[in-house]
């Protein structure tokens, strides 16, 4: 499968390989676009030392992985003198980041890219975040060409195109046809299915005030290992944008060695005070799933749950709560045996001591111990893959 984020500034080479522009556009005819069956295109448009683009028609060219080879020799491509040729379509300009009509869930969505198979045949387009993400990472990031499926992909059969003309009126008459643009949540969720690389090259080409807003809504452990590949000065710059609850998380977390259990814990976590109650405990555990998506499978229990700095003092698990009963006291319940590791901690040796005891998560205490923080399975997983296998899966609990 093919992407037009992909095809687009792609190099174009000639029969003996050297390269003689880059694709900027690919056309279709409009006259296909309302006949049944899924459309082929008619041509790409390049880009070289000419005055206007080349026409390469369809026929004339094959995709090769990374680059379209043509099938003929350049003499006998023609030049376009007009940015579009009556009758016909283009995907760039037309078609690509406008609103186009989704028949089956009858209402508009935007295109974040548009998807044709290795014959050059239209089948559809991806309104999905990964598809914004997928134009905003470069190709020769290592695991940037796109996967051979898309699960979020609309049939070009079940879209229809909007004129500028409809496209105001609906803008003007139908709000259902509104298309949000996506919140910081859903993009720091979506950033978290890449790997570190791609998403420190996104941060670096966006707003740095939408990327504030994305780093505030990942996890600080997430959002610490992403500052801490960017240049100092940007990432002080992101810091500093952040609401102050926010940064001051992170910020501790970069004091932290890399590659230590401080460098891989995070500060989402539920404290409590061992005086409180399992109705309590569990009331904290639902608001911190709605408010902050935090999946607690332990509660910590503390003297003092309002101080920042807290010895740890017993921990109870989920399932103990839910099977005791609701006017119990936390401290009759936890477990003061509490498995726990330094900030200095190989990371390999805390996967361990979790994979020995079952852990869904392990304290992060210092000396003298303080709370500092917890590890959680999916961090520990991550350490225990090879390094080309590693990426921040989707939290696990």
């Amino acid at each position: 499968m093919l992407y037009l984020s992909q095809l687009l500034g792609a190099p174009v080479e000639d029969l003996q390989g050297a390269r003689i522009g880059k694709i900027i556009d690919i056309t279709i005819d409009a006259a296909q676009v309302e006949q049944p069956g899924l459309p082929y295109i008619n041509a790409l448009l390049v880009e070289g030392q000419e005055e206007h683009p080349l026409r390469v028609p369809r026929e004339a060219v094959t995709w090769q992985g990374e680059a379209a080879r043509l099938r003929v020799p350049t003499t006998q491509l023609s030049l376009q003198l007009d940015a579009s040729l009556p009758g016909e379509i283009s995907l760039a300009h037309d078609v690509l980041d406008k609103k186009v009509i989704d028949v089956v869930r009858k209402k508009a969505v935007l295109v974040n890219d548009v998807c044709l198979s290795d014959d050059w045949q239209l089948l559809g387009v991806d309104n999905s975040m990964l598809g914004l993400l997928r134009r905003l990472t470069p190709s020769w990031l290592p695991g940037a060409r796109p996967r051979p499926t898309a699960p979020n992909i609309i049939a070009w059969k079940d879209i229809q195109l909007i004129d500028s003309h409809q496209d105001q009126e609906i803008e003007a008459q139908a709000t259902h046809s509104f298309v949000p643009r996506p919140t910081s949540g859903q993009f720091a969720d979506t950033m978290e299915e890449v790997d570190t690389e791609r998403q420190r090259h996104i941060l670096e080409n966006i707003q740095s005030a939408r990327a504030a807003d994305i780093l505030e809504a990942m996890g600080p452990d997430e959002a610490a290992d992403l500052l801490a590949q960017l240049p100092e000065e940007h990432a002080q710059e992101l810091l500093k944008l952040m609401k102050p609850e926010e940064s001051e998380d992170v910020q501790d977390l970069l004091e932290y060695a890399e590659n230590s259990a401080g460098g891989l814990m995070t500060t989402d976590y539920i404290k409590l005070n061992q005086t409180r109650t399992v109705a309590q405990a569990l009331d904290a555990v639902c608001a911190n799933k709605r408010e902050q998506d935090m999946h607690a499978a332990y509660v910590y229990c503390v003297a003092d749950e309002t101080q920042d700095e807290c010895t740890l003092l017993g921990v109870v698990s989920l399932w103990d709560l839910l099977v005791a009963s609701s006017d119990q006291i936390l401290q009759d319940l936890m477990e003061t045996d509490v498995i726990t590791v330094h900030p200095d901690t190989d990371p390999r040796t805390v996967a361990q001591i979790m994979a020995k005891y079952n852990l869904l998560a392990v304290a992060v205490v210092s000396q003298e111990g303080i709370l500092e923080g917890v590890v959680t399975v999916d961090d520990a997983l991550d350490i225990l893959l090879p390094a080309d296998k590693r990426r921040k899966p989707e939290r696990m609990y």
